[in-house]
């Protein structure tokens, strides 16, 4: 797989990005499998997504699509491509996380090397246990960022 080197941005408004970006680089799997682990869960039909909410410090939430629309009302649609690839991307193969900071919103979207039901069958802990974790990891890892 090609990567390509972010520099790290002088803009402290900015970094929080790059070190989300880190975070995911490095825990696809598990995010990939806690996706779908959650997807199973909400049901078949369930309009939520997953959230990464920064404030106060790194936490997961579950956005349901009302939220998402209201919030592009708010912003004057300037969201709507990034709800067009959260409301229509494949969660058998994708991955899609909305994070959001102090007055910013990121899209994380991706497709793991191995499935995310393959990413969720491999997982050795509960849904709550790898929440934790996942939430502990990001406590470390993005914390210093300015939002």
């Amino acid at each position: 797989m090609m990567r390509f080197e972010q520099p790290i941005p002088d803009d402290p408004a900015n970094q929080w990005r790059y070190q989300l970006d880190q975070f995911v680089q490095e825990n696809q799997q598990e995010l990939a499998g806690l996706m779908w682990g959650l997807l199973s869960e909400w049901g078949e039909d369930a309009q939520e997504t997953l959230g990464i909410d920064l404030k106060p410090q790194p936490h997961f939430v579950c956005c349901s699509r009302e939220a998402l629309e209201k919030l592009n009302r708010k912003v004057n649609c300037k969201i709507q491509e990034m709800l067009g690839i959260i409301y229509r991307y494949n969660p058998r193969e994708e991955v899609a996380i909305v994070a959001i900071g102090d007055g910013q919103v990121k899209l994380i979207y991706f497709q793991p090397d191995l499935s995310p039901p393959e990413c969720f069958n491999r997982l050795e802990v509960d849904l709550d246990t790898l929440i934790q974790q996942l939430e502990a990891k990001m406590l470390t890892e993005i914390q210093s960022f300015p939002i």
